[in-house]
């Protein structure tokens, strides 16, 4: 075996190290993930998170905090506070309400610091619960994952540098699997398989009614649109999500 051989072999090696490394991390469990004790419900901000992210957290707040009278939709497609927080505790509302200085749109609003902080610190509470991948593990196994394909590059030009690699075809049955697999845990959810197993038994449970007045309760809104994104928006409050830019509208062909 030649020595451009080996260095494949050993970038090889070195790659699929890294990806079984970022497997471990990945599949890492919470204190909460596993078992069969009883879990208690989290709330609608969480639900959202574990549903669509960053985003989907923070428009669940803006409909209590409309539902409060605490934001109102503003010019363009953005949304504005209306007076102070009222006297919710709940600490992703008042950080989005915080972040409420000026009118803003919902993807800059998701990213303002107070924002951010607020969710960031539901984000860790569900990872520790095992509700969510730890987000530091997270970080971590995307950054072995992301490292895999340069350190295969580096075995291939050091072969090409000793003029006796082993071909393409032979380079490319080493490589491939090891990319395929980053390429598969890379597209893994930051929701656990326990998480998604909750989302799917609250739809189960709470199926989204087909008229607006079948529901008056104004924490089971906030818990329809936690589960269902959209389509709730559109259904119990058309105006104010329409207004403020809460509606996806790449999916609507608004842009």
């Amino acid at each position: 075996m030649g020595t451009g051989t080996w260095w494949c072999v050993a970038a090889a090696v070195a790659a699929w190290a890294e990806v079984l490394a970022a497997a471990v991390l990945l599949r890492a469990r919470g204190r909460g993930e596993g078992g069969g004790s009883a879990r208690a419900v989290p709330g609608p901000e969480a639900l959202a998170l574990l549903r669509g992210g960053r985003r989907a957290a923070v428009t669940v707040a803006l409909v209590a905090l409309h539902q409060h009278g605490a934001v109102a939709a503003g010019r363009k497609h953005t949304i504005r506070a209306n007076g102070g927080p009222g006297r919710t505790r709940d600490p992703v509302q008042l950080g989005v309400h915080r972040s409420l200085r000026n009118a803003l749109a919902l993807r800059a609003l998701a990213l303002r610091p107070e924002a951010r902080r607020a969710v960031d610190g539901l984000r860790a509470e569900l990872g520790r619960t095992g509700l969510l991948r730890p987000p530091g593990r997270h970080r971590a196994a995307r950054l072995l994952l992301a490292a895999a394909p340069p350190t295969l590059g580096a075995g291939l030009l050091a072969a090409a540098a000793t003029g006796d690699g082993p071909g393409l075809l032979p380079a490319l049955a080493l490589g491939a699997p090891v990319l395929l697999a980053a390429l598969a845990l890379l597209r893994l959810p930051p929701a656990t398989r326990a998480a998604r197993r909750l989302l799917a038994e609250l739809r189960e449970r709470h199926p989204l009614p087909e008229q607006r007045h079948e529901v008056t309760d104004g924490r089971l809104v906030r818990l329809y649109v936690a589960l269902y994104g959209d389509p709730a928006l559109a259904l119990f409050l058309p105006r104010f999500s329409r207004d403020g830019g809460l509606l996806d509208r790449r999916a609507s062909g608004g842009r």
